[in-house]
């Protein structure tokens, strides 16, 4: 599915990065795991975790979306770009970047380690909704010294910036 544009359905939403989604058609559906391109948002346990899985959800849940995707990554999730219709205007195009919304109501952070695997305008756009959340303490930015989120191999509830 690498460098593929699907067009899915999202039925479930792990945390704060991650969906589930439903693509191809009536009688041969395949599930596909998503991790959203270019954020990094909270394990659930960690501070505004769940917030983030419950922003996340009331993004994408149950709506037809575009993936956008890139690579598969070690734990055979498909990392896309995910765009869906705004809730401003639900039978309109699907013009809504999920993870740049993530990053903008502060619920992610923008994935500078990965930031290489953006394009240059989307490098710039997550770059400047981070800037823009942390100016206005949305979200995760509210807390003095908000969690990082930790690496999924080590399980540890906090990390070090």
């Amino acid at each position: 599915m690498l460098a593929a544009t699907l067009l899915c359905l999202v039925i479930g939403i792990s945390d704060g990065r991650t969906l589930t989604v439903r693509c191809g058609e009536p009688g041969a559906y395949e599930q596909v795991t998503v991790r959203l391109q270019g954020i990094n948002a909270p394990e659930r346990k960690q501070p505004f975790g769940e917030r983030a899985r419950q922003a996340l959800a009331e993004l994408t849940f149950l709506k037809e979306a575009e993936l956008r995707c890139t690579k598969t990554d070690g734990y055979q999730r498909q990392i896309c770009s995910v765009w869906v219709t705004p809730a401003s205007a639900p039978s309109g195009p699907r013009t809504l970047d999920a993870g740049l919304a993530m990053i903008t109501q502060g619920m992610a952070r923008w994935y500078r380690a990965r930031g290489h695997e953006q394009s240059p305008q989307a490098r710039g756009q997550y770059e400047f909704a981070e800037q823009e959340a942390m100016a206005r303490k949305v979200g995760l930015w509210r807390d003095p010294e908000p969690a990082v989120p930790c690496n999924r191999r080590t399980r540890a509830g906090f990390c070090k910036p």
